[in-house]
């Protein structure tokens, strides 16, 4: 059972799918800045100073003047201003993701066309050989 394991994780794709992993977690939490210190801020302000990681609906009868507030106090909310920045994080991330998998598949050689060589056989040693060729590559025989 150990043997099969070692032979799991020490395979090639699952060190892959682990580094994978571990670089998109750092890269989402530098999207996330990205878009909540830097993003969000100017297109609040454009919209009329509006925090978007401040906008809330409070579920209960009482009022809060933030969700921290909100919060402390144990009130259920719906955040839609944190969903909303949760988006636009996605939609970042995803449109990085596709830029640097573009770029690299255009980095990338198309593969080559297979070109197939017509064969025979050759009469001696049965073994397939190009049709021009004049000699037998296996078993040397010279081919008519």
């Amino acid at each position: 059972m150990w043997k099969d394991f070692k032979a799991f994780v020490l395979r090639g794709n699952v060190l892959d799918l682990a580094v994978a992993v571990i670089i998109g977690a750092a890269f989402g939490v530098v999207i996330s800045s990205l878009v909540n210190d830097i993003l969000m801020p100017p297109i609040g302000m454009l919209l009329g100073g509006v925090d978007f990681s401040d906008l809330f609906i409070t579920l209960g009868p009482e009022t809060y003047d933030s969700l921290a507030e909100a919060q402390a106090a144990g009130a259920p909310t719906i955040n839609y201003g944190l969903f909303i920045n949760n988006v636009i994080t996605f939609i970042i991330i995803a449109l990085a993701v596709f830029l640097v998998i573009r770029s690299v598949k255009s980095l990338q050689k198309p593969p080559e066309a297979v070109v197939e060589v017509p064969t025979k056989t050759c009469p001696e040693c049965l073994s397939e050989i190009p049709l021009a060729a004049r000699r037998c590559a296996h078993c040397t025989v010279v081919l008519e």
